[in-house]
């Protein structure tokens, strides 16, 4: 394995090292607005606030975190939206040396309880929509201070006076009732002074980030993320798109940045390229195949299911998707199909990767106009090494074989926040243990077979998720599929499918069920089917496999009434 086969396929333009500079991760947007001042930055649903504006406003946040007696060290969580405060506060948190906690907006108090409390925080700054949830999940632990923003605040004429009604009708606005602990957002930076606030830190031992992980597997774990562990990542990702150009490509900002390959790759990505980031509150199909034809994003990072959507979406021919040159899908396997067609359709490259939020989060990439491989997750970015090892001993495979795949470099976590055991579990020697069942090939490419825990085993056969999902996309009927092992009494397990057909489409079981028989083993082949209109997913677009698992075995339980 460290052989690093993986160098023969590295474009010539691409560096196997770097040297990373040990600086505050915030240091990013001071340097792109010194160097491109009147550049837009964010453009927020015809907003646009330029590099200079931008970080005026950051300045801002900072001193007005300072005078509310935030320090180096506290943690401060950002419960928000993509929209220019989550922008703002993120990089002004990180100006005063403070760590920022990524809150996910949907979240239900007990999910906003356990994080808050786990973390320590000290500030929230979320909408006013929010504020109430946030409030009922930190009654026994009230925080010190919430900064409340409103969407309008940063709404361009007329849409700034148009959005509060429409919010209104929609529940989305809340009346907010502000106080000494309950602060306007757009008021404290009206009374902050925007001299330079800029704390010095320790690169490779300050955290910048908490970021949690795991909350459907289990109790969620916190993510020490350092200010190396980004700016290393960052720098990786921006090393590995070197056709792009400093201050000329604009971001299809639609992944979250609550979750950290949003954060990554869009957030900080394009602050450090001195680039546009065109934001997207969520992901709405119409409005972002609108945007692609209006604002000619030209970099649209996304998971597998953002980029189906688009390519089943009945009217696609109508919009002009022709400025996107490239496109980087993570947080699920991509589909060779969904890649195929979206290529067809927009003329850009579609890549698949891979990361994890314990590495800031991308470890491996597909080369972008060199050598690629379909069903791969392509090979380690700079200064990253990979091995597949035996998941018991740590000890070494042989190439083509599967095992755990573990990952050492810059990028990788310090460790779980207050999880000593978990830390010393997943981090050994240096190395990140992923959990992830992975074969390196004869060229350095790695390619993801299933997470350890979803692995099928049927009859004594060890099945892929994976594989069976490829096939099964490959039917022109499906528009997505997810496959999962339930319980049998005989087999031990069983291989069931879970499919959403495309709109008109009345393809059956039995003829699903021939197909797959042409394309797998028998073992393989799926022996149920349920048809669906939708899958459950994360906001990010992540198919919940393990929430379908959960159904199935809520099945299986009686219900146990108690008598009156």
């Amino acid at each position: 394995m460290l052989n690093k086969l993986w160098f023969n396929h590295y474009p010539d333009e691409v560096p196997h090292s770097y040297d990373y500079p040990k600086q505050n991760l915030a240091k990013f947007l001071i340097d792109s607005a010194n160097q491109y001042p009147d550049h837009i930055a964010l453009d927020f649903m015809g907003k646009k606030i330029s590099y200079n504006s931008l970080l005026k406003s950051v300045y801002r946040f900072a001193n007005a975190l300072l005078r509310l007696g935030i320090r180096k060290g506290d943690r401060v969580a950002i419960m928000l939206p993509n929209c220019p405060q989550g922008v703002i506060a993120y990089y002004g948190t990180l100006l005063t040396g403070a760590v920022v906690v990524m809150t996910n907006p949907l979240y239900v108090p007990r999910e906003i309880e356990h994080q808050l409390s786990d973390a320590g925080v000290r500030l929230i700054v979320t909408m006013d929509a929010l504020v109430s949830r946030v409030q009922e999940a930190m009654k026994k632990h009230p925080l010190e201070f919430m900064l409340v923003t409103e969407m309008k605040d940063y709404l361009p004429f007329p849409k700034n006076l148009l959005y509060p009604i429409k919010a209104k009708k929609d529940g989305m606005r809340a009346a907010v009732e502000y106080n000494e602990r309950v602060l306007s957002f757009k008021q404290c930076l009206k009374d902050s002074s925007d001299l330079p606030c800029h704390t010095l830190v320790n690169a490779d031992e300050d955290l910048a980030l908490i970021q949690y992980t795991g909350g459907t597997t289990g109790v969620a774990k916190g993510v020490m993320l350092t200010h190396m562990n980004l700016i290393s990542n960052t720098v990786q990702a921006q090393l590995w798109f070197y056709r792009s150009r400093k201050a000329n490509e604009k971001y299809l900002a639609a992944l979250p940045f609550f979750h950290v390959f949003g954060l990554t790759v869009l957030l900080n990505l394009a602050i450090y390229n001195a680039g546009t980031l065109i934001l997207l509150p969520r992901f709405e199909i119409n409005q972002v195949l609108s945007t692609i034809d209006k604002l000619k994003p030209t970099i649209f990072p996304g998971a597998p299911t953002m980029y189906i959507a688009v390519i089943n979406h009945p009217e696609v021919s109508r919009y002009d998707l022709s400025s996107i040159n490239i496109c980087i899908s993570g947080a699920a396997p991509l589909p060779l199909e969904v890649q195929e067609r979206f290529e067809r359709i927009t003329g850009g490259k579609l890549i698949e990767g891979y990361g994890l939020t314990e590495a800031s989060p991308v470890t491996h990439v597909n080369n972008i106009w060199e050598l690629r491989k379909s069903g791969s997750i392509g090979i380690p970015v700079p200064d990253t090494e990979a091995r597949i090892v035996n998941a018991l001993t740590g000890e070494d495979l042989p190439l083509g074989e599967i095992g755990e795949l573990i990952v050492r470099g810059p990028q990788v976590m310090k460790g779980y926040w207050q999880r000593p055991d978990e830390t010393a579990a997943s981090l050994r020697d240096g190395w990140l243990y992923t959990g992830d069942l992975a074969r390196m090939d004869q060229d350095g490419f790695f390619f993801i077979l299933d997470r350890r825990k979803d692995l099928i085993i049927a009859g004594g056969y060890n099945i892929y998720p994976r594989e069976v999902e490829e096939v099964l996309f490959e039917h022109p009927d499906v528009e997505e599929a997810v496959v999962a092992g339930t319980v049998d009494p005989y087999r031990g397990e069983t291989v069931k499918a879970y499919i959403v057909l495309r709109e008109g489409c009345t393809t059956t079981e039995a003829e699903l069920k021939s197909f797959c028989k042409e394309r797998l083993a028998v073992y393989k082949v799926p022996k149920v089917y349920e048809f669906r209109k939708a899958l459950p997913k994360t906001l990010v677009g992540k198919v919940l496999r393990r929430k379908l698992i959960d159904e199935e075995m809520g099945k299986l339980i009686p219900d146990n009434k108690e008598e009156a």
